[in-house]
């Protein structure tokens, strides 16, 4: 059944008179005995549908016939009374008659709603002020919610309302049920005059919810920049951690709505500590997390650092790893402006994501290479991009990795037979780890591995050397061919010592690209008969 919408076949004749505010045939029927407490399909007898109509008359004849004290507290289906009814209408003369009548000014509904709520809800200021003068009680919950009068009247930005309930001994610092005030409230949803008023009664402007929130927090989320500067001012502490965990801030906050005007109010004026500090949380994290290029690029500027703390609270390594993890690839240049430290787990998340360009340039950026806590996860993650192996594991090699650290019998067995070859081309095959040639012989016993047929033989001297040459050059010096190439070297030695023989039987892209370069070179060029001899001694000297 509906309790809002009225049904007038439900409705007796005494109420819809009422209803009409028809005085003389509500007085008719009175006096011909029809009955004055029948409730329609809402609960509503006659006294509700008066008070509703704001007809005083038709109330005074109600009353006096009312058949017993309780009526004038009749209650709908709802827990509204006439009282209630009368004072969301603002009907003052009403009111009059019903609480000479005897009705409760502190009556509440099902959802212990009270009068005076109705009436601050409504903005009727008269009616709160007559309602205060008869008894209504300015403290305790006047909602379901916990909310008292002054939280609505905040809410409603009623500075005057306002006014009257502290001075009629209204709680400044009144919570509801999540222990949220009147100016907590304010600073919520951007009510400027109401937050002022309440900070010249001197509420708290550092009270904190049952989670912790303060009004500088929420007000620095919901983007209020008045509020901000207004709750700054008059001592609101940007250091006050704003949840159990010990780590979000107003500037997290700031940071990760992307409301930059606020964020810059908050940088010279939030204690450094939350940036690098143990068990904390960069803003550069929140800044991230809501996808805010601007708001990062402020902090950065600022001094925060690209490389924050880990961050247990997103399961992050370092912003990098949020950046792979939300997608934000857009970041990327930023960080890199601001000099981020690359880690070898970031191109883990290059395979993952199968950014293979990313890849690469992260290797040509000096990309710390994979080791350590960090290498379990790179493996599984080039497993996961084993096919697309020419966009990647040549480069990886190329930079330095050692190879042996890939060859774990889980990626022996999950890798294809060309990317297992290509990757033992840059090994010395016959000097390996006896777990590693126990792991190959027994993948190729069971498997269909065919292994290149000059692996079965000793590697060449030339090969030897160049393993060696690599070895001691190191991976800071592999990056590029840059170093390479200006060894005082024969170019064909130095495109041995780049692998492009090996690079060029697999078909590597960038190989193919870079020797063709070289030929469009040539072809220019008049070779001189000492350039012929010595690639003549070149080639004589290589497998």
């Amino acid at each position: 059944m509906d309790f809002t919408e009225a049904y007038s076949d439900r409705c007796s004749a005494v109420g819809l008179a009422a209803r009409e505010g028809n005085v003389k045939v509500l007085r008719k029927l009175i006096k011909q005995g029809y009955s004055i407490d029948v409730p329609d399909n809402r609960g509503w007898v006659p006294i509700h549908e008066a008070a509703a109509r704001d007809s005083s008359e038709c109330l005074r004849l109600l009353v006096r016939a009312a058949p017993s004290d309780d009526y004038v507290n009749s209650k709908t289906f709802e827990g509204m009374s006439a009282l209630h009814l009368a004072a969301r209408r603002g009907s003052l003369e009403s009111i009059r008659v019903l609480l000479e009548a005897g009705a409760d000014p502190n009556d509440i509904t099902t959802e212990r709603t009270t009068p005076l709520f109705l009436a601050v809800e409504n903005g009727h200021a008269g009616t709160v002020t007559f309602l205060l003068q008869h008894g209504a009680n300015v403290q305790g919950p006047h909602s379901l919610s916990g909310w008292n009068s002054l939280h609505q009247a905040s809410l409603q930005e009623c500075t005057d309302i306002m006014q009257m309930l502290l001075e009629k001994g209204g709680d400044k610092e009144c919570k509801d049920d999540f222990g949220i005030t009147p100016l907590f409230v304010a600073a919520q949803y951007g009510k400027l005059e109401s937050l002022r008023l309440l900070i010249s009664h001197g509420a708290d402007v550092n009270c904190q919810a049952k989670d912790r929130a303060t009004p500088l927090l929420i007000a620095a989320q919901e983007g209020h920049l008045g509020c901000v500067e207004l709750l700054l001012a008059n001592g609101a502490d940007p250091n006050l951690y704003c949840n159990e965990d010990n780590w979000q801030l107003p500037i997290h906050a700031a940071a990760e709505m992307g409301h930059d005007k606020i964020l810059e109010l908050l940088i010279p004026v939030t204690d450094r500590i939350c940036d690098k500090g143990k068990g904390k949380v960069s803003p550069v994290y929140s800044a991230v997390y809501g996808g805010n290029k601007e708001c990062l690029e402020m902090l950065l500027r600022e001094g925060y650092s690209p490389d924050a703390q880990e961050c247990l609270n997103f399961d992050c390594r370092s912003p990098m790893c949020m950046v792979f993890q939300k997608k934000y690839f857009y970041f990327i240049d930023t960080f890199l402006k601001y000099g981020i430290t690359l880690l070898g787990i970031n191109l883990g998340y290059c395979l993952y994501h199968e950014q293979f360009a990313l890849f690469q340039r992260f290797l040509k950026l000096g990309c710390l290479l994979p080791s350590g806590d960090q290498l379990c996860d790179f493996l599984s993650y080039t497993i996961q991009a084993q096919e697309a192996y020419k966009q990647w594991l040549p480069y990886l090699l190329l930079a330095g990795f050692d190879p042996v650290n890939l060859m774990h019998s889980l990626w022996i067995l999950s890798v294809g037979d060309n990317a297992l070859n290509f990757t033992l081309e840059f090994t010395n095959w016959k000097r390996l780890p006896p777990a590693v040639e126990q792991d190959l012989s027994e993948y190729k016993e069971t498997f269909t591995w065919t292994p290149k047929s000059h692996f079965a033989s000793i590697p060449p001297l030339s090969h030897l050397c160049r393993l060696e040459i690599r070895a001691i050059l190191r991976s800071e010096r592999l990056r590029s061919d840059r170093f390479i190439r200006e060894l005082p070297l024969p170019a064909c030695l130095q495109d041995y010592l780049l692998y492009l023989d090996v690079l060029r039987v697999n078909a590597i892209p960038e190989a193919e690209d870079y020797l063709r370069q070289r030929e469009e070179g040539a072809a220019t060029s008049h070779p001189t008969t000492e350039d012929a001899e010595r690639r003549d001694t070149c080639a004589t000297g290589t497998r």
